[in-house]
């Protein structure tokens, strides 16, 4: 039963981003069949959506670098 509690990580409207580009903001829009259908965040509405596996993800932290901090 300790599978099921760990399958759905993330929820619907949660802000997360990929591993391999952990600056850039994804939405998730959906969860089926163990895939999140994410959309980058402030993007295009028309673009395409982006599908990963939960251990593709992690939750978004503001990655952001110290000289994107100084221009705060």
């Amino acid at each position: 039963m300790e599978k099921n509690t760990m399958e759905n990580r993330f929820k619907i409207g949660d802000t997360v981003c990929a591993k391999v580009r952990p600056s850039v903001m994804l939405v998730v829009r959906l969860y089926a069949r163990r895939i999140y259908y994410c959309t980058i965040e402030n993007d295009d509405p028309t673009a395409k959506e982006l599908a990963y596996f939960d251990r593709e993800l992690k939750p978004y932290e503001g990655n952001l670098t110290d000289s994107e901090n100084l221009k705060k």
